[in-house]
């Protein structure tokens, strides 16, 4: 019989041993199984959960940079421009590639046509990781639906290791700060995290949101106490 070594919720760290026997199922990238036992791979929230009669482990990063996988959605920041491509900071160690094949739909040609006319040192993209390898650094791609320049709004950056707590169980938390505030707000895997509000008042509260969840993603209840804030400040301010 398999069995889980911490509770749910505990705090592992690297090395940590989390379960021990074949009946015990781990997900995600943060755990690995070496002969019966399953090992943290970082510092992080164990979840326990059953699954079709047994028992799931895993786990919420808590630090680590943003390693890039491939169909992670991300903002980047162009940082270079190249003859047909851009170089793109997408808060990793990696940086990111965006081809000019992968922005346009027509021929280019680097003679007569420069890439500062789609896209100029400083603009956030929104963009979809296409490809990476860990040998080469990340492919992207602004083409889709919703990807592209960021045109407006606010970015935040977060730890990545808490894009799981902002965004919630099933969207519970990210869904619970848009309809409080009345923000549209959508969370990059890359910890960036674009935000349009109303008002600036709004957008502050917002922000203040966001830096309580970093601050706290390791506690239970986080929902309804980050909800009671944006009330209070909302409250406190008239707005």
């Amino acid at each position: 019989m398999g069995r889980i070594m911490v509770r749910h919720r505990d705090i592992v760290v690297p090395g940590d041993i989390v379960a021990e026997g074949r009946d015990v199922e781990y997900k995600g990238p943060f755990l690995e199984r070496y002969g019966a036992k399953i090992v943290a791979l970082i510092t992080g929230l164990v979840t326990i959960e059953e699954k079709d009669g047994k028992q799931v482990v895993s786990i919420i990063p808590l630090e680590g940079a943003y390693i890039p996988r491939p169909g992670d959605i991300v903002i980047g920041l162009i940082e270079d421009i190249g003859i047909t491509h851009w170089d793109v900071d997408i808060a990793s160690p990696y940086r990111g590639i965006l081809t000019v094949q992968e922005v346009l739909d027509k021929p280019f040609n680097p003679a007569v046509d420069s890439l500062k006319r789609y896209l100029d040192v400083g603009d956030y993209i929104l963009a979809k990781v296409l490809s990476f390898d860990r040998s080469r650094d990340p492919l992207l791609t602004v083409k889709g639906e919703g990807l592209g320049r960021i045109s407006e709004g606010s970015i935040i950056e977060v730890k990545p290791s808490r894009v799981p707590r902002i965004i919630g169980r099933k969207g519970s938390m990210i869904n619970m700060l848009m309809s409080e505030t009345g923000c549209k707000v959508l969370v990059a895997q890359n910890g960036r995290v674009l935000v349009n509000c109303p008002s600036r008042d709004l957008e502050e509260i917002l922000v203040l949101s966001i830096r309580k969840i970093e601050l706290e993603a390791h506690t239970t209840g986080l929902t309804e106490r980050v909800k009671e804030f944006i009330r209070e400040e909302r409250r406190r301010r008239g707005v």
